[in-house]
């Protein structure tokens, strides 16, 4: 295993890997130095984690199975996976979803397996974001997961049904975590207020009724702004020389409107709508407009831009080819800078987006090959386009009458390419718009040249 695979342990792991609490540092930000010590200092996830919650009556049963938390920020994934650590003495090992490839996945797992075999120790492999592991890299973790070898534990703020592979998904448990409500945020403000130890007990400071709803508020469910924000007035409180917080206070330092959000409602989806049919529209400026809405409300930052990909994917398609690039650039430029500066790429994609030309044509033609796909299964390859590796398969005319296409005097040597049943069948058509204006008289001019090369050779068939 490379140093570099890892993220900081975290406070309930040592050099062994033993899951033993550790007082976090003095200098560590207040979320951090609140974090949850028990499943009774748990606050806000009592289905899951409560008297009657399943992953309790787990943990004493010594049962635990792969889990994958799925919640929006701040609701307890990293702090429930610590936990289920320390309470079942697994080794805790967090891994890095950005820099592990499949040969590293493996070296971690086959260490895991020998710690198990030598030990009867299990394992807990704590991955964060596990929805940015690719397809073959979770494979990478299935034997492992299916031995009991490793209780994996992934954390996602994206829908796992979309982002996780069928087989990885149907060995673990999907526990949903909720945003927290205003009343559990209460109870998180509260206790780091009044904690002297770990938190802002001894600052001097106290926040009145309706500074703590404010709070409350403006945290939208997330119990680590709620805390970095009680964390930040405080603080401006004690450089001010004051001793009390109100409301107005916290106002003038979020420096926000509290806006009307809810990122698992109706709300959330309106929003994303208005998003996507402004840039449909070609109006940066609601484009724009729209953005900033979810941003400031709270919404995740990689969530808009994953939809920004797929908008430039399913409603610009060939029309500008750039603009998935740009995508993809602005989504990874986000990763890398975190907020605010990255939210500059965002809104420069969504610039681009709205004033890019539209297209539906790949859309469209993709689901009518799926439909065609549907209404004639496995029809056979035409054998003219069949491997033919051994003389058995010559001889029974695989790969007869092929010819290389880029040699041939047109370009292209004729081949019915798709099966008989479809012979001729036209999915993609160009829009005419940007880029497909050209791709539209390529596609024609191939036309053209396939017929007089069918011609020349003595075959027949027209394109409907």
């Amino acid at each position: 295993m490379t140093g570099s695979l890892f993220d900081d342990p975290g406070p309930y792991s040592d050099p062994s890997g033993a899951a033993t609490p550790a007082a976090p540092a003095a200098g560590a930000p207040l979320a951090e130095r609140m974090r949850p010590q028990s499943l009774d200092e748990l606050v806000g996830q009592e289905p899951v984690a409560g008297e009657q919650g399943f992953l309790r009556r787990a943990i004493a049963e010594d049962r635990v199975p792969s889990l994958i938390f799925w919640g929006p920020p701040g609701t307890g994934k990293t702090t429930l996976a610590l936990l289920v650590a320390r309470e079942t003495r697994c080794r805790f090992l967090p891994f890095s979803a950005v820099t592990a490839g499949i040969r590293e996945i493996k070296e971690v797992m086959a260490g895991a397996a020998r710690l198990w075999r030598e030990t009867g120790r299990r394992t807990l492999l704590f991955v964060d974001e596990i929805h940015r592991f690719n397809r073959a890299q979770q494979d990478a973790f299935l034997p492992f997961v299916e031995r009991g070898e490793i209780v994996l534990v992934g954390a996602t703020t994206e829908n796992p049904s979309f982002e996780l592979n069928a087989a990885l998904l149907s060995r673990c448990r999907v526990v949903v975590l909720a945003p927290l409500s205003t009343a559990a945020i209460r109870i998180v403000i509260a206790r780091a207020l009044a904690d002297r130890e770990r938190g802002l007990g001894a600052s001097g400071v106290t926040l009145d009724a309706e500074a703590v709803a404010a709070i409350a508020t403006l945290a939208s469910g997330d119990a680590r702004r709620a805390l970095n924000l009680v964390e930040a007035v405080v603080a401006e409180a004690r450089s001010a020389g004051e001793t009390a917080v109100s409301a107005a206070g916290v106002q003038a330092l979020a420096q926000r409107k509290v806006l009307l959000y809810d990122k698992a409602g109706e709300e959330h989806f309106n929003l994303i709508s208005a998003l996507h049919k402004s840039l449909r529209e070609s109006d940066p400026d609601a484009g724009l407009y729209w953005l900033a809405r979810m941003l400031e409300a709270g919404e995740e930052p990689l969530y808009v831009a994953r939809r920004l990909v797929r908008f430039a994917v399913e409603d610009v398609g060939l029309a500008d080819p750039r603009a998935l690039t740009l995508g993809i650039a602005a989504w990874e430029a986000y990763h890398r800078l975190g907020s605010p500066e990255g939210e500059l790429a965002l809104a420069e994609l969504v610039v681009y987006l709205a004033l890019a030309p539209k297209s539906v044509s790949v859309y469209r033609a993709w689901s009518a090959v799926r439909r065609a796909v549907g209404e004639h299964p496995a029809e056979p390859v035409p054998m003219a386009i069949r491997n033919a590796p051994t003389r058995l398969m010559k001889e029974i005319g695989y790969g007869e009458g092929y010819e290389y296409a880029p040699d041939s005097a047109e370009g292209v040597a004729g081949l019915d390419c798709l099966p008989p049943a479809l012979a001729g069948s036209r999915f993609y058509r160009p829009s005419g718009k940007g880029e497909e204006e050209r791709l539209g008289r390529r596609l024609e001019e191939f036309a053209r040249r396939r017929a007089r090369a069918r011609a020349a050779a003595g075959r027949d068939g027209d394109e409907r």
